[in-house]
């Protein structure tokens, strides 16, 4: 479930088939999302799974599956 509604949410920001994302996606390398792109995703994340996501861990979240596993850590 997490990790369908963050291919979800990472699909409508990139433009890109929600078949295309999986856990090993990289964000930035894969999908080509720069920091503001990474801020954007992230705010809708964070509004989504009503969480809040410190800027120490932002580092640390490359790829979709760290994402996710981070994610369902806090909810």
């Amino acid at each position: 479930m997490v990790l369908d509604k963050v291919k979800a949410i990472l699909a409508e920001q990139f433009d890109v088939d929600t078949d295309s994302i999986n856990a090993e996606t990289n964000i930035e390398e894969d999908l080509g999302a720069d920091s503001l792109d990474v801020f954007d995703v992230l705010m809708s994340i964070e509004d989504e799974f009503s969480i809040e996501i410190p800027d120490e861990d932002l580092e640390s979240l490359k790829t979709v599956g760290v994402l996710v596993n981070y994610i369902e850590s806090k909810i």
